[in-house]
């Protein structure tokens, strides 16, 4: 299994804060049948401001590391980045990482409070060329009915969704699991991902989530989700080299639909009515 989102790096940012941490995460992401990890520390201006070429560096020096205490996991580099207006500008500078050099980038919404340009930033990095990963929509605080339909739009229009493994067997309790399943049930979700950032509380555990994903939605495309589209992402290829979820399978794509449903879409996002 591959795992596109981690807090691995050690001293970096919210995650491991040690290197002893760091290794006693990848033996475990190991034993979990993990075999290779994106490290994905968080990128947050104001709190946490790391940059390509140091997040790179980190991931080079934790790759000797892992190799000298004899741990067989593959690692690669991306970050978990905060929506912020400069965000395009940040990706076509290379400030900002993407995952594995690939045109896939970790998308994380505020945790607490609905985004007011979430769809412009999202239209911007789409035109750009990129795919933005919306990381952990299940975990929003705000995420509730009258906010669902954009996690659905977002993905109708190109964006890809990445729900935290542990949320589908309970562990961040009964709101994420409950749309965690929902978002499995309606066919959406792209990748599994375990968003770990410790051995204890958030650890490296990803066989949990494929298995119970596949009360859902099968155990072929449950394999997709931790295997198949996050291979695709390492290899950079066409979102269209795999099947699509099963709830966009026939879907109209959002430029299929037109210019005066991208309109619709974003008066609706921003709250502007139909």
């Amino acid at each position: 299994m591959l795992d596109l989102h981690c807090h691995m790096l050690p001293a970096i940012d919210d995650g491991a804060q040690d290197l002893d941490t760091a290794l006693e995460m990848a033996r475990t992401a190991v034993a979990d049948g993990i075999n290779l990890v994106a490290c994905t520390p968080h990128i947050y201006p104001g709190l946490y401001e790391n940059r390509a070429g140091d997040i790179l560096a980190a991931v080079d020096t934790f790759r000797e590391r892992l190799q000298e205490a004899g741990i067989s996991l593959e690692i690669t580099f991306g970050a978990d980045i905060q929506l912020i207006p400069e965000l395009l500008y940040n990706l076509d500078c290379r400030s900002f990482p993407t995952l594995h050099g690939s045109r896939y980038f970790l998308f994380e919404p505020p945790h607490h409070v609905a985004p007011l340009h979430f769809s412009e930033l999202l239209f911007d990095v789409l035109s750009g060329g990129y795919v933005p990963i919306i990381t952990h929509p299940e975990r929003l605080t705000w995420l509730d009915d009258d906010h669902y339909h954009w996690f659905v739009d977002a993905v109708r229009c190109g964006a890809w969704l990445q729900l935290t493994s542990g949320s589908v067997v309970g562990r961040f309790g009964r709101g994420p699991r409950y749309w965690a399943e929902r978002m499995l049930d309606d066919g959406i979700v792209h990748i599994l991902a375990t968003d770990a950032h410790d051995t204890e509380h958030r650890p490296p555990f990803l066989a949990e989530g494929r298995d119970a994903a596949a009360a859902w939605v099968g155990s072929e495309e449950a394999q997709r989700l931790v295997v198949g589209r996050p291979q695709l992402v390492v290899d950079d290829q066409s979102t269209d080299t795999l099947p699509l979820p099963p709830g966009l399978t026939g879907q109209a794509s959002c430029s299929a639909m037109g210019l005066q449903t991208h309109k619709g879409w974003l008066r609706r996002l921003l709250g502007r009515g139909g």
